[in-house]
């Protein structure tokens, strides 16, 4: 038999437009920050990318008074078809800059330049787009006949999907007329600071974006600050709690999208080969990092041991190396300390009596990489099964009877996502009713559309991101 090698396929990464040094931005002008400069580093090679200034107190104080003045004098006012000219531009000129985009994307992030590229940058160029559309129609939404908005939107984005995070936050609220102050993640600020420079060449009045980047202590003076009106937080449900109990009573309105440990239930009449495509890209897209990612895999019991096989098969395909190569299908962890979370729970899972199997992939020498890992046997009490790993490790269950499927994926404090695999369409309804997530999806998994609301319940937070729903979070209704 034939032995397919594929050749590399680098992306150059001359196309990123890297620069030696990053600043904030605020009032329309990038500004040094006043914080300790940090370093950012490219996950895959463990080099140092660039430096970039932080904010600190005095600097989100002058961001928030500049976005304040923006939504007063000129945002808050302007007529929604005037805002929505903006907003497209800004989805163009995203469009424009795509491919510096995802190259930037992939070497501040790890993930693998064809996620960047297919996925992340056009999803974000989407959400522009799609809320455009709304900025002259938010009369015709559901809220009633003159929605107002709120003001100005302290908004955190996490580290998995920095770009798509920003446009997701960031252009439901200018539709809506409210102002932005953003927080990018700690380790990865590049790409919200590019896309500040698209605001310029779409010459978005000054102080209507603001983008801070920083660490938490940042984004806690942000959220605290008297001056912001609306939060929105994506990350950790530790954070997100922290963040509730500092706001409670403070009449702020919140939007909280945290962690997950979602269930993707394949019932035995399920199409194997299509339902293992899905477990793959449910668990293994961007490493990982997901907060939907299907990380929990229930299988009837029946086919247990055939989509076993099969899984660990198509696994055992998947390259794992360089976030430039085309060819790349599981890019670098983010950061050492995430890296050493992954390794800290597989072994867990092994030290409670899992069986664990890992793909024989190579790994490169540098850099922060896992090889994608499933583990069988599992048992609902295992470590590997309630908590959150973030990583590319699979915790495979297995069930006898429907019911039984939909009481073990229920068995979490989350509920953000889960996924059901079958060819029965009354299962999949009967299932999707009874499960007790945000969103549900049925023959497939991991599929994002601006026009559909996100978000989950219990310790995956509250509120929807996306669609019409998504536009209340940033309404005065």
């Amino acid at each position: 038999m034939s032995n397919w090698e594929y050749a590399p396929a680098p992306e150059s990464r001359d196309i990123a437009n890297l620069k030696p040094a990053y600043r904030m931005f605020v009032d329309g002008k990038f500004v040094e920050g006043s914080g300790e400069p940090l370093k950012t580093v490219n996950p895959a090679t463990e080099e140092v990318l660039a430096e970039v200034s932080t904010a600190s107190k005095a600097d989100v104080d002058t961001a928030v008074k500049a976005a304040r003045r923006a939504y007063d004098r000129v945002w808050g006012r302007m007529p929604g078809a005037e805002r929505a000219k903006y907003i497209f531009r800004i989805a163009r000129l995203v469009q424009e800059r795509s491919r510096e985009l995802a190259v930037l994307e992939s070497l501040d992030n790890g993930k693998p330049i064809k996620e960047s590229r297919d996925v992340d940058v056009p999803t974000a160029a989407a959400h522009f787009f799609y809320h455009a559309g709304w900025a002259d129609k938010l009369g015709y939404a559901g809220f009633g006949p003159d929605p107002r908005p709120l003001g100005v939107a302290g908004q955190v984005i996490p580290w998995n999907f920095p770009l798509l995070m920003a446009s997701w936050k960031i252009a439901p609220a200018l539709a809506c007329g409210n102002t932005v102050v953003l927080k990018p993640a700690e380790t990865t600020p590049l790409t919200a600071l590019v896309l500040a420079e698209i605001c310029q060449q779409a010459e978005l009045p000054p102080g209507v974006v603001n983008i801070l980047p920083g660490a938490g202590d940042v984004g806690s003076e942000l959220v605290n600050h008297a001056g912001v009106d609306k939060v929105a937080f994506t990350g950790s449900t530790e954070v997100g709690k922290l963040i509730q109990r500092s706001l409670a009573g403070s009449g702020k309105k919140m939007t909280m999208e945290l962690g997950g440990k979602a269930a993707n239930i394949v019932f035995d009449d399920a199409p194997l080969d299509q339902a293992v495509e899905g477990i793959v890209n449910g668990i293994f897209f961007n490493q990982g990092h997901v907060c939907c990612a299907g990380s929990r895999l229930l299988v009837q019991e029946s086919i247990a041991d055939e989509l076993l096989e099969k899984l660990r098969t198509r696994v055992a395909t998947l390259r794992v190396g360089d976030s430039l190569d085309k060819n790349t299908d599981v890019g670098a962890i983010n950061s050492r300390a995430q890296l050493e979370k992954i390794q800290e729970l597989a072994a867990a899972g092994e030290a409670e009596g899992a069986q664990r199997w890992t793909s024989p992939v190579p790994v490169p020498d540098k850099g922060f990489f896992f090889a994608p890992t499933v583990f069988s046997d599992v048992q609902q009490s295992m470590r590997i099964a309630r908590e959150e790993i973030f990583g590319p490790v699979l915790s495979v269950l297995t069930f006898r009877t429907p019911d039984e499927a939909v009481a073990k994926a229920n068995n979490t404090p989350y509920g953000l996502s889960a996924g059901i695999w079958t060819e029965k369409g009354s299962r999949i309804l009967w299932a999707a009713q009874r499960m007790r997530a945000g969103v549900v999806w049925a023959n497939t998994f991991n599929r994002f559309d601006p026009t559909a609301p996100f978000g989950g319940y219990q310790e995956s937070g509250f509120g929807r991101e996306g669609g019409r729903a998504g536009l209340e979070a940033y309404l005065d209704v």
